[in-house]
């Protein structure tokens, strides 16, 4: 096959857990071949791309044996049936593992039915040629996401194994990920956690909701922190737990503080200022690096549109 490679191993005792449960088949590969994925790896064993003693396995919780001979061939990344869009990014940190940008207003992420030539993921295209095969073939690279009016900072990944690490850093919480927001009112407290799971909203199914765990909302946590009182206004620190869509835009809003401008979650009245879309900024980074383990802080300047609210507010 044009373009494919082949890793061949073989499980000897040394390498072979004890543990039966540790022995199976992604997840001993995963272990073997830290430069792709567990997810990657049984998305191979599912189309048939791993062999156990010359015989295709497709069942990722087979176990594997001492003496298997195991191949795993890597097919050639499947053609990205989108345009590169050479747009210059505002790269606030970039090395041969990462990229770290500082997101637009305006920019959706990925694509989507809509939005299929004009994302942050056409523009990466055209500046990272080796993108196409890392992390699926519509969101390549793509580590976490931000909404499409929210602005400020996003890292991607430019090989699996960033890929592999920089998500389990996110799941693990050990990436920070703090935002800056302006808030309509003030919380009667300086600071506080909202620890609220977030779904699909039950009826309209482009919002996102606060519900229950046993009718499918998933563990959402954000802590904040007053920054600012600004008559009846707030600017807030966000720090993430967890990375749910929406997430900081539904909980203050459940408070019933919601961000200013939000088209979806807030009905508070006009400012006087032309906004994108909601006042929210991914402010700040904070990470490991994949490679070295070094720590890696970012920051995305406020944008100018957030700067003129706070002036606008505080003249008032």
């Amino acid at each position: 096959m044009n373009d494919s490679a082949l890793i061949e191993l073989t499980v000897d005792t040394e390498n072979l857990p004890q543990d039966k449960q540790h022995r199976r088949l992604d997840v001993w590969l995963s272990q073997q071949v830290p430069d792709l994925s567990r997810s990657r790896i049984q998305t191979l064993i599912t189309q048939g791309w791993v062999k156990i003693n010359q015989q295709v396995c497709t069942t990722k919780k087979v176990s594997v044996q001492s003496g298997d001979r195991l191949e795993i061939i890597l097919p050639p990344p499947e053609p990205l049936d989108l345009e590169a869009v050479d747009i210059p990014l505002d790269i606030l940190y970039e090395d041969d593992c990462l990229l770290i940008l500082n997101k637009p207003a305006g920019l959706v992420v990925h694509p989507s039915p809509g939005h299929q030539n004009d994302t942050l993921v056409n523009r990466l295209l055209a500046h990272c040629d080796q993108l196409s095969g890392i992390g699926g073939v519509q969101r390549p690279g793509i580590v976490h996401r931000l909404d499409k009016d929210t602005t400020g900072a996003i890292v991607v990944a430019k090989t699996d194994f960033a890929l592999q690490s920089l998500q389990a850093q996110i799941k693990s919480k050990t990436a920070r990920r703090q935002y800056l927001g302006v808030v309509y009112g003030v919380p009667k407290t300086n600071s506080g956690t909202i620890n609220q799971p977030i779904g699909r909203h039950p009826i309209d199914r482009k919002r996102m909701a606060i519900v229950p765990i046993e009718n499918g909302g998933r563990e959402a946590i954000t802590h904040w922190q007053m920054q600012e009182r600004i008559g009846n206004y707030t600017l807030m620190l966000f720090t993430l737990e967890t990375g749910r869509t929406h997430q900081i835009r539904v909980h203050t809003a459940s408070m019933g503080n919601p961000i200013v401008g939000d088209p979806e979650y807030s009905r508070g009245k006009a400012i006087g200022v032309n906004l994108p879309g909601q006042a929210l900024h991914a402010w700040k980074l904070t990470l490991n690096h994949p490679i070295s383990g070094e720590i890696i802080e970012a920051i995305a300047p406020i944008p100018d549109t957030l700067k003129t609210l706070l002036e606008v507010l505080r003249r008032r």
